[in-house]
This record gives C-alpha cells, structure tokens and sequence, in this order.
C-alpha cells in the first residue's frame, strides 16, 4: 500500500480471536476505558456502545463500540453468539502493539488470537 501522506504519522493495528469471557454492553465499555489508559493514549469523549439486537442475523449479535482519541481512535467489534472479537487501534501517536495485543488478550481470555500493525 502506497503512503499517501508520510509527514502524517499513523500508526493501525487489527487484533482479531476468538474469546473465552462472559461479555455485556459494560464490559466493552470498560475495556474502551481500560485499552487507552494502558497504551499512554488519551480519550476525549464518551465511549460509545451499540447493541443492535435482533435487528440483523441472529449470529452477528453483539457489540460495536468506539472510544474517541486525542490522537484518532479505537473501534470494537464483538460477536457474541460467535465469541469472536475485532478490534482496531488508530492513532497518529506511536503505541506499543505488543501491550495492545496482550492487554486485549488478556482481558478477554483469547485462545486464538491473530494481530498485524502497520
């Protein structure tokens, strides 16, 4: 992928697994609250949580969450019905993917887990 604009730093990361923890609309947004502190990131805002329930298929229930940052933000995405997360970590400030994965590994009690930052 081409760098559009390199004199804007960006840094991404996706983690994506399977969990193993209970997980209600609270836990999401502890873990939005949690992640940012954990990475020396700021939020500036409410960390928002949807719950489309029973609007879709019956196997994309969950959670689709965002937390907004200083510097960009972090979105979650939680099938409950699969026990299968994804999130996404922007940022125009470095961070430490490593922390981001097994913090986020930790937390949810992920038995299999794949990540790439770029």
């Amino acid at each position: 992928m081409r760098d559009l604009a390199p004199d804007i730093t960006r840094r991404r990361l996706l983690v994506e697994g399977f969990y193993t923890t209970p997980v209600d609309a609270d836990d999401v947004r502890r873990f939005l609250l949690d992640l940012p502190a954990a990475l020396d990131l700021r939020s500036y805002g409410e960390v928002t949580v949807h719950a489309p329930g029973g609007q879709g298929r019956d196997d994309n229930e969950g959670f689709d969450a965002f937390v907004p940052l200083i510097d960009s933000g972090i979105s979650l995405y939680v099938w409950t019905v699969r026990r299968f997360l994804a999130l996404v970590v922007f940022t125009c400030k470095s961070f430490d993917a490593d922390a981001a994965v097994s913090f986020t590994r930790d937390r949810w009690g992920m038995t299999d887990v794949e990540h790439r930052a770029f």
